[in-house]
């Protein structure tokens, strides 16, 4: 016998947070996020998330024991945007039950019908950043700390339940040579001349704090007519400049001006998956420490963040923004690069790829139903 319960207390939260460390204990693939982060975004006093969307957490209790745990949330500024009315299953984590899949999935369900909602989607988070999509192939494939990892068997219970497919992004792992990178900078140069491009590299964090908001401006002008996406406002902004900006190896960040304005920028992350790990969700009293050592000798690059102003995604920025962070990595003697994940209808980025050794190694899944 079990329960669903919704989180009211910070026990309960504690519990829900605490799930995911519970059920992958012996799982060499899955990266741990870290606990104060988790806690801070379920939060409505520390997460401005909570100011567009609407958002409710249980978990499923078995003898006192969680042995599961969904959310659902109702962003609406996307509702506005699609005019849509859908909402989103979150953060679902649960044993291979299907009693408690479907109580845990009808749980969400019924509250989103309640706030009027006709359309559930998921995993989604509050935004584009925030933990999207189930995980169906690269089981087998230590993620970005971008990315998600599951069970194999959450798919079935997602497909038992009346989920479909809704989109889905692939995930690559791309090995740098000399051919690409000559190739990349022979038709960086020319770009450069035809527009007047200028590249602008950093040696600090402090360096890269002026950019934090042209940047987002530019997601969010260069992202606006993706699925899942909502614009950033200011104080989302600060917030997760706060979260990621002052731990970035400045070294990894790329960007574009035209006239002093910014119109493009990459953002490389050193791989900190098995860093993350180590930590077990804990900074203290060593994770602080095998974060920073991940941050200042990289093995793997993770493409974490790239934009183009929407009036220059034809002039090709994006090859100027790849041979810099490649020309970046190869000083470093890094030849490794895991993209985000990316649609897989979005073909001109796919076919970049071409110029690589590369696997697609990954694919994940953004189910939908009728409510």
């Amino acid at each position: 016998m079990f329960e669903i319960k919704e989180v009211d207390c910070s026990g309960d939260l504690k519990r829900f947070v605490n799930l995911p460390y519970e059920l992958y204990r012996n799982n060499k693939y899955w990266v741990p996020p870290l606990k104060q982060d988790e806690f801070k975004q379920l939060n409505p006093e520390t997460n401005p998330s909570f100011k567009s969307c609407e958002a409710s957490f249980w978990i499923a209790l078995e003898n006192k024991r969680c042995v599961g745990r969904i959310g659902a949330i109702i962003n609406h500024d996307y509702n506005q945007k699609t005019g849509l009315l859908k909402g989103r299953i979150s953060r679902v984590e649960f044993i291979d039950d299907n009693s408690v899949s479907e109580a845990l999935f009808t749980t969400a369900e019924m509250w989103l019908k309640k706030k009027g909602m006709k359309e559930v989607h998921g995993p989604l988070g509050f935004n584009n950043l925030d933990n999207q999509g189930l995980l169906i192939e690269g089981f087998d494939h230590v993620p970005s700390i971008a990315s998600v990892y599951h069970w194999p068997y959450y798919h079935g219970h997602f497909t038992n339940h009346g989920f479909t497919k809704e989109n889905d992004w692939v995930e690559f792992r791309l090995t740098l040579g000399e051919v690409a990178q000559k190739k990349a900078e022979r038709g960086a140069e020319i770009i450069k001349k035809r527009y007047g491009f200028e590249v602008r590299t950093f040696d600090s964090n402090k360096q890269l704090i002026s950019y934090l908001y042209p940047v987002f401006h530019i997601l969010n002008n260069a992202f606006q007519e993706l699925p899942y996406v909502s614009p950033f406002s200011d104080e989302m902004i600060k917030y997760i400049g706060e979260k990621y900006f002052k731990i970035l190896n400045p070294k990894f960040v790329k960007i574009i001006l035209k006239d002093d304005q910014l119109i493009a920028f990459v953002i490389g992350v050193p791989s900190l998956s098995n860093a993350m790990k180590k930590a077990n969700g804990k900074l203290l009293p060593f994770g602080f420490y095998h974060l920073m050592k991940a941050m200042k000798h990289p093995e793997v690059i993770d493409l974490y963040l790239t934009g183009v102003a929407q009036e220059y995604q034809n002039s090709g920025a994006a090859v100027i923004l790849f041979a810099e962070i490649q020309k970046e990595m190869l000083a470093h003697g890094i030849n490794q690069m895991e993209t985000t994940g990316i649609f897989e209808t979005n073909h001109n980025v796919i076919s970049n790829w071409k110029n690589y050794e590369h696997i697609q190694h990954k694919r994940r899944r953004c189910f939908v139903k009728s409510l």
